[in-house]
């Protein structure tokens, strides 16, 4: 099942999209000494004085935090976007944001602005907040249903490697010094042109050109070329049979989704994923990580070799979790990882309050860091992104990827926020708060999420259209009561298209 085609749409579109994510969530951390400076170099040279320290924690969070305002911004416009542009164009034009993001980054340092670097950071967050919603999306339509799981973690494994990157390139032996700083930016470019130049070459997402441009020849060329095969005549099926149930293929508004009733249970189960996904802690673990490290008497010179331990485990993890997800499921994989997340930070914090009295308490707190890393990344890192692309049918998509952008991105801001007061007023405790979320969402999962693993999107509607409490096909021909055609019209018009398209053997 998994032809050329299909592993190299996979590898260019995140490496071009997610790669860059996480590569900006840690590049920032190497070089926090040396911007600073180079704050209060420009704020003197502008005013005459330094900044006073307030002002430059301040400009450092803003520079910080302010990512994941760009996120939201992208994941607001990346709708009205995938349904014009499509999958696959809108990962390349998305590289617009990314390209002038980097030029911004790394010449802020020549031209003497931070304002320039802050400016980047929002763009950069704006080419976050469309990839995380239009790869998942691109790669969830292109992949079988058979490996549909494993194909949707290529986000997550690429979101390590990315992390994993920015680890590396922030070494003091590479781009970690004072004068080398702006080529961590700069190495943005990168990525976005490998992406530039491979992605041309595949075809669009075959779900979005059969059911929203309704092109069949096109589509069944795409379907030939991800799947390997000539005869993909069962897929078109699979495909046309979902739309007939739909009765309508014309893009479902966020307003409108948010009032359909068929609809509410996947919603509430993606809104409440994405948040657990966000707010479980391990943004906080990042945050703590050196203040662990530096307790248990490590070397303050060795900590950031010492952190790229994490960055492997968090790799190694998402590789695993992308291996066995077909074989074991998302439920189990995603339950298990907020229930052990939720046992490890509740030994961190006890290990953490109590490690001045017992000589090897530092130690088990970094084994528990590492534990909760590789928890989050066998489940929670990635497979609230597959969920997404699973639960809804081809016009709720584009709006249920915002959604879960919009949680995801506002999440994420808010333990930016948050965080440094939580810990400040909590201490060691402060672990316990992402305990009890990590709790809630394992919770919340076992008795609701229902098992996707080897099922099309329309069989995954059916699930939840029993916990629904709603007949499916009644739900969807109340979709546009005003512009749905008859049954026998419209599979008048199925018919009709298919066989324009040439592929007539036993579809319709």
């Amino acid at each position: 099942n998994w032809s050329g085609s299909l592993i190299v749409a996979s590898l260019t579109g995140a490496f071009g999209s997610s790669f860059l994510y996480g590569y900006n969530l840690s590049v920032v951390n190497a070089p926090a000494v040396y911007i600073k400076k180079f704050y209060n170099e420009t704020w003197e040279r502008r005013y005459g004085f330094s900044v006073d320290q307030s002002t430059l924690t301040l400009l450092w969070s803003i520079t910080v935090s302010i990512f994941a305002i760009g996120g939201l911004v992208g994941a607001i416009i990346v709708t009205p976007i995938v349904k014009f542009f499509g999958r696959k164009c809108t990962l390349l034009l998305n590289n617009v944001f990314a390209v002038a993001a980097a030029l911004l980054m790394s010449l802020s340092l020549l031209v003497g602005s931070f304002e320039m670097l802050i400016l980047g950071r929002v763009v950069m967050g704006v080419d976050a907040g469309i990839s995380l919603s239009a790869l998942p999306m691109y790669l969830s339509e292109i992949s079988p249903k058979e490996i549909r799981g494993s194909l949707g973690q290529v986000t997550a494994i690429f979101i390590c490697i990315g992390v994993f990157t920015g680890q590396v390139l922030g070494l003091p032996q590479i781009f970690g010094q004072e004068s080398r700083w702006p080529y961590l930016f700069g190495a943005i470019i990168v990525p976005s042109l490998v992406q530039v130049v491979i992605l041309p070459f595949l075809p669009e997402s075959p779900r979005y050109l059969l059911l929203e441009k309704h092109n069949t020849s096109k589509a069944e060329k795409a379907f030939q070329t991800f799947l390997g095969k000539a005869d993909v005549s069962q897929e078109i099926e699979e495909v046309l049979a979902e739309s007939r149930v739909q009765r309508n293929t014309k893009l479902v508004s966020i307003l409108q989704l948010l009032r359909t009733r068929s609809a509410r249970w996947q919603i509430a189960t993606v809104v409440i994923t994405m948040g657990c996904y966000q707010l479980c802690g391990l943004n906080a673990i990042w945050y703590y990580t050196n203040n662990i490290f530096s307790g248990a008497g490590i070397n303050h010179e060795t900590i950031p070799y010492v952190t790229l331990s994490t960055g492997a485990v968090e790799t190694l993890a998402a590789v695993f979790s992308g291996l066995v997800i077909e074989r074991l499921g998302r439920r189990p994989l995603l339950i298990g990882g907020f229930g052990l997340m939720t046992v490890f930070f509740a030994v961190l914090t006890i290990s953490l309050t109590l490690q001045k009295s017992v000589d090897w308490l530092p130690y088990l707190s970094i084994f528990c860091i590492l534990a909760i890393i590789a928890s989050f990344c066998i489940g929670p890192g990635g497979i609230p992104f597959v969920l997404t692309g699973e639960f809804f049918q081809q016009s709720q998509r584009p709006s249920a990827f915002m959604i879960a952008g919009t949680v995801n991105w506002l999440s994420n801001f808010t333990v930016g926020l948050l965080f440094p007061f939580i810990q400040s007023g909590l201490q060691t405790y402060c672990f316990l708060v992402f305990a009890a979320i990590c709790f809630t969402g394992a919770t919340y999962l076992f008795f609701v999420l229902p098992e996707t693993k080897n099922k099309t999107f329309h069989e995954i509607s059916q699930e939840f259209a029993k916990r629904n409490k709603v007949s499916l096909e009644m739900q969807e021909m109340n979709h546009y009561p005003g512009e749905r055609k008859s049954s026998a019209e419209q599979e008048s018009n199925f018919t009709s298209s298919v066989d324009n398209g040439g592929t007539k053997k036993g579809i319709v």
